[in-house]
């Protein structure tokens, strides 16, 4: 019911018009366990068509080693980067739900009350 009720307050929405556009031929993934810390692969990363980021790892200041392009990043509520800088206009951030908290944290973004 709780999940009923907050789709109903959520407007619908398609995916961006540049991101719908876009045909993805190759695309990554980039975590955050640090291992490309030092690989120095961001112009590697930076060439794909789609760059997807999970969780909150910073992109300022590595991007020798992960680039600096994101078109999605995706993390529960509670891993959303808390810079400004890391949310590029022209990406796409995607919260992931997974427990009774972020459905909770999402009720109260869409409502504008606090958590």
């Amino acid at each position: 019911d709780k999940l009923k009720d907050l789709l109903e307050l959520l407007p619908e929405h398609d995916l961006p018009e540049d991101l719908k556009s876009k045909h993805c031929k190759r695309c990554v993934v980039v975590g955050s366990g640090g291992i490309l810390h030092g690989s120095e692969l961001g112009h590697l990363l930076n060439q794909f068509d789609i760059v997807i980021r999970l969780n909150d790892a910073p992109v300022q200041g590595y991007t020798d080693h992960v680039g600096n392009k994101t078109t999605i990043r995706m993390t529960y509520p509670e891993g959303a980067p808390l810079s400004e800088h890391e949310y590029p206009p022209a990406s796409l951030f995607v919260a992931v739900l997974f427990k009774g908290v972020d459905f909770d944290w999402l009720q109260a973004m869409v409502k504008n009350e606090t958590l």
